[in-house]
């Protein structure tokens, strides 16, 4: 049995190889080809779209990166759970230090799963200026089927930068409009309206990616008289799951096989919707629809739907493929996703009232450099908001969203199960929707959507030493503070994580500190950390 291992283990590593990617991340004015004014987007080696990334598992993504920027910026590969490798994450004052403009940086991250991912800027909102791409991870063993495969990934691009949005989202006027100015929608990198058409031969399966790249609306696919099978969601393979219609929300991504026609006797429509029922109303945006051709025959005519179908997945009633029963969880967390005044007036998004800032030493070297101070939340700074885990205990998550904003809420280093659904204002309980506990395998995914007026329990094991963020995947809401650190098993850290002299480096060139508490001390003196302020609920300029 030893030698058949150790053969399997060879033969795997013989046929892992290293995916090279040399990105040179510029600035790039342009609009996309949207019939809107051009803006200083982020770009990699001087252009649009970013370069799609595939590997296969065990391979080792490979990202040499020139920052020509005249800011930090840093890489987060969204979903990947980056087990010992923390220090690649791509969170500033999180996890790294960011890449100091001028300078080369290279991550080097093995894939040790397989699914639908994306790349995206993680250092001041970047990837709402468009750096942001899909990195797909195939498995020579998926049990899912496919002759061929499509991908739509989807996104909106602003005319205006993050940088111009920023001081609008939080002023204190009651008059800013910011849909002032709306975002077209790109699909596959190109304008919405350019869309293309895709090829089906009778009787073959296709397998169709779906990545959000967005940064604000929701977005929904169908294919008219077509079935969709849902295989995976968010990197995770599922059991099949029949819909006509997949949305998704910001982040968020989704696998569907559809079984082409018996014959080609029609060509048909698929249909990308861009909306949601939290945006205003504006012709031509929200809604904006793109239709696209399914071709089985040049010659045959269109088959005309009456309706585009529209709808949530319902998720409490998927389960993941691979069985794990629903954990048992060690304690709950109740996490409130609320938005709040200063006494100026100024608005900020937070957790339980409390908006995040970074602190002054990435919360990775603290929890690194610190000794017994690293197991206290309050190393990390008031204003990270950070939950200090045991390795191992399972953590509950009670996800609250009671003001009239949904958020997209994303949990890096893991994958989450999805326990219970339910509305803020049940007072009876009558309306919890919540998975079966024994003989059931719950959706497991690494970003939920959280409606206005609901709520969501999810459940993950602190089995991955490292800092983690858990933010909402809205650009606007995290910009205003929407973000929180998990600090995962400190203790274990230190024996598993060795950040590599090129990540240090990178601090040192921006004159970062590497190790103490979120103000740079080692004693329990946190003067210079950013302060606490309190949220009020209601604006106190307001009459």
């Amino acid at each position: 049995m030893r030698i058949a291992i150790g053969l399997f283990l060879a033969a795997a590593t013989a046929q892992a190889k290293n995916v090279v990617e040399n990105w040179d991340i510029t600035y790039v004015t342009t609009n996309r080809g949207l019939n809107q004014p051009a803006k200083r987007g982020i770009g990699v080696n001087g252009q649009f779209p970013l370069p799609i990334v595939e590997a296969e598992i065990g391979d080792t993504l490979v990202l040499n990166i020139r920052n020509s920027l005249d800011t930090p910026t840093s890489l987060h590969t969204h979903g990947i759970t980056q087990r010992g490798t923390n220090y690649y994450d791509g969170a500033p004052f999180v996890n790294e230090c960011g890449i100091a403009p001028g300078s080369n940086f290279t991550y080097e991250i093995p894939p040790m799963q397989s699914g639908s991912y994306w790349i995206h800027g993680h250092t001041s909102l970047q990837n709402y200026d468009g750096l942001r791409t899909p990195f797909i991870i195939r498995d020579p063993n998926d049990p899912y089927h496919a002759d061929k495969e499509y991908l739509f990934a989807v996104e909106d691009w602003w005319p205006n930068t993050f940088e111009e949005i920023f001081p609008l989202l939080t002023s204190s006027d009651p008059n800013i409009d910011l849909f002032a100015n709306p975002p077209g929608a790109l699909i596959n990198g190109v304008s919405g309206n350019l869309t293309e058409p895709i090829a089906f031969e009778p009787g073959k399966t296709y397998r169709i990616r779906l990545i959000s790249m967005m940064s604000l609306p929701l977005w929904e696919f169908a294919i008219d008289n077509h079935q969709l099978q849902v295989i995976e969601v968010d990197g995770v393979l599922t059991k099949p799951k029949t819909v006509d219609v997949v949305r998704l929300a910001p982040a968020q991504r989704v696998s569907v096989l559809v079984t082409a026609k018996s014959n080609a006797d029609m060509n048909y429509q698929y249909h990308i919707i861009m909306f949601g029922d939290f945006l205003p109303e504006i012709a031509g945006v929200f809604p904006s629809v793109f239709n696209g051709t399914v071709v089985y025959n040049d010659q045959a005519p269109m088959f005309v739907a009456d309706t585009i179908p529209s709808a949530f997945l319902d998720e409490i009633s998927m389960e993941s493929l691979n069985y794990k029963p629903a954990f048992v969880p060690d304690h709950s967390i109740y996490l409130n996703a609320s938005s709040g005044f200063t006494q100026d007036g100024s608005n900020f998004e937070s957790f339980n009232l409390v908006t995040y800032e970074d602190p002054l030493v990435p919360a990775i070297f603290s929890a690194l450099t610190t000794g017994d101070m690293a197991l206290n939340p309050i190393t990390y700074g008031p204003r990270t908001n950070s939950h200090v885990l045991k390795y191992g205990e399972i953590v509950e998550m009670l996800l609250w969203s009671a003001t009239d904003l949904p958020h997209p809420l994303h949990l890096h280093g893991h994958t989450f199960q999805l326990i219970e659904r339910g509305f803020t204002n049940d007072t009876t309980g009558e309306l919890r929707n919540i998975v079966p506990l024994t003989n059931f395998s719950p959706l497991m995914r690494d970003t939920i959507f959280v409606p206005q007026g609901e709520y969501a329990v999810v459940r993950f094991k602190a089995d991955n030493p490292g800092v983690w963020n858990m933010h909402c995947h809205f650009d606007w809401h995290m910009g205003m503070g929407l973000n929180m650190l998990f600090i995962e098993a400190p203790e274990q850290m230190r024996q598993v994580i060795r950040v590599p002299q090129s990540v240090i480096d990178q601090c040192v060139a921006q004159g970062i500190p590497t190790s103490g508490n979120a103000a740079g001390n080692n004693a329990y003196n946190y003067d210079a950390a950013p302060d606490l302020f309190y949220l009020l609920l209601d604006n106190p300029l307001s009459e």
